[in-house]
């Protein structure tokens, strides 16, 4: 179920923070953060390899941000969703905080 689109987070007044395209919530109650990456193809890695350490952490952060929300927060997940020209593949887990 779609929980939140587009969470957005600033770590201050002229820092950017970090953004969330989707928060999804599973059947068991998991959250589960999603990157969205398009690409027109596979060259250079692909939608998934864009998925850096920076943009890790900026998402992270904003999943911490958006966690401050629960008192006893659920599990989570970071899941990708890569879009390589007309191929779709959503990526469970993709990472760890």
């Amino acid at each position: 179920m779609l929980v939140e689109r587009n969470y957005r987070v600033a770590r201050g007044p002229h820092a950017r923070g970090g953004e969330i395209d989707l928060v999804v919530r599973e059947r068991d109650g998991t959250l589960v953060f999603v990157e969205v990456r398009a690409r027109r193809s596979d060259a250079h890695g692909g939608a998934a390899a864009s998925v850096g350490a920076a943009k890790r952490r900026a998402l992270v952060f904003a999943a911490q941000h958006y966690l401050l929300r629960y008192a006893n927060p659920p599990p989570c997940r970071f899941d990708v969703v890569a879009i390589d020209g007309g191929h779709i593949e959503w990526l469970r887990g993709a990472f760890e905080a």
